[in-house]
């Protein structure tokens, strides 16, 4: 069982490795059959991340890999995962719609289900010590299979940077690609595509423009608007335009017609779990688009207080996730509730995206609290107006006692 420390050559016999196939996840795997003298069998997991899956697979072998498991998680992503988190309106911080966070439970879940498959004792990951994704990868392998170690080289070897793996992997002939490297690192999968590091850790400039993957400037949108409509059903999306549609294309659709009209663009100084602030800038269009026609869904299908007590709760939510605690059962028992108040949040909502912005054209549900015989300024028969005075008279007896004793005092 893993309790942290530094394991041993000959401690462990097999590793699953979450592998990306990009430098530091290749240099990982040489590094581990020849540190740990182990057998490596590299994990894939397809989340949207838009890769060549067989030509990962081959490098994979060809870095020395004893075997290659690929697996497409892209429909239990966002069913599983990316709706749940859809449905309870979650957000961190300023305005992050927690893409990456998101991502990673969902491929922790099936390498840990590899490592049970192939009999392997030991799981390990390409990330550094310094992140995020350290924690939320090892809290889940934890929570999921707590009797397989976990070997995280960022935390155990000597390299220091990008020029230290360039080299040990020229000197062990590891298959890199030979690019320009991004003056910023990047992770995508079907929710986000999230940039950070490097040039972007200038917080007084703004990203450049040529950096952006799903969406186009807002200036650069088209002149004519679009209108699209989506349909709920208990908060979880299931078309557009009429249309049914899988969560896949559902998502991917909102994702292309999102990025078109430049929606989905997002700035952001956060603060890291290990407590060190951190710029991300993300595209996220068809998740904006989304959360935008939720909201508006539950503005008239959702009771107040039900309403009220399900938004004080999205901060702590978010942070499960943010944090790494999807499997954690406070994260399962808070989902219930998110899950509970989404019982009726039923309808259609039109929207219109133009240069950026997502705006709300119409609304309709079938469980529609709102009246307009009751919200009416006009005359009308069903609210007595004088009911009001002895209402506020109560709501402020404690303000009148409070003011009286004050001046007693």
């Amino acid at each position: 069982m893993w309790e942290g420390g530094v394991i041993l050559r000959g401690e462990i016999k097999r590793v699953v490795l979450a592998y990306s196939g990009g430098l530091d996840t290749s240099v990982i795997l040489h590094w581990l059959k020849e540190n740990y003298g182990c057998e490596v069998i590299a994990y894939c997991a397809d989340v949207g991340q838009g890769d060549d899956l067989d030509e990962i697979r081959d490098k994979a072998l060809k870095t020395g890999a004893d075997d290659v498991v690929v697996e497409d998680l892209r429909d239990e992503f966002v069913r599983d995962y990316v709706w749940p988190l859809l449905r309870a309106n979650a957000i961190y911080e300023t305005g992050y719609m927690l893409g990456t966070s998101i991502a990673r439970p969902v491929i922790a879940k099936g390498q840990v289900e590899v490592a049970k498959r192939v009999g392997a004792d030991t799981l390990s990951h390409g990330a550094t010590g310094k992140g995020n994704d350290q924690v939320r990868f090892e809290i889940s392998y934890t929570a999921l299979a707590p009797e397989l170690n976990i070997v995280s080289p960022w935390r155990i070897w000597d390299f220091r940077g990008r020029e230290d793996l360039m080299k040990y992997a020229k000197e062990n002939g590891i298959p890199i690609s030979v690019t320009k490297e991004r003056p910023y690192s990047i992770d995508r999968n079907l929710l986000h595509i999230s940039y950070e590091g490097g040039i972007l850790e200038d917080i007084s400039k703004a990203p450049p423009e040529d950096m952006f993957i799903l969406t186009v400037s807002p200036e650069r949108a088209p002149d004519n608007p679009t209108i699209i409509e989506i349909a709920f059903k208990d908060g979880n999306p299931i078309s557009i335009d009429g249309k049914e549609m899988d969560p896949v294309t559902l998502l991917s659709y909102l994702n292309r017609v999102g990025g078109q009209n430049g929606v989905g663009r997002a700035d952001i100084v956060e603060n890291r779990y290990v407590g060190i602030k951190s710029r991300g800038v993300y595209e996220t269009p068809g998740g904006t688009i989304l959360r935008i026609a939720h909201k508006a869904l539950e503005a008239i299908s959702m009771d107040r207080e039900v309403m009220h007590l399900r938004d004080s709760l999205i901060p702590r939510y978010a942070e499960m996730i943010y944090y790494g605690y999807w499997f954690s059962p406070e994260r399962r028992v808070l989902q219930s509730l998110m899950d509970e108040a989404q019982r009726g949040v039923n309808g259609k909502i039109r929207l219109k995206l133009y240069k950026g912005n997502c705006t709300i054209e119409g609304r309709e549900s079938p469980n529609s609290i709102y009246d307009p015989e009751f919200a009416t300024f006009e005359e009308e028969t069903v609210y007595n107006q004088k009911d009001a005075e002895g209402f506020i008279r109560l709501n402020a007896l404690r303000l009148k006692i409070h003011t009286l004793k004050a001046k007693i005092g």
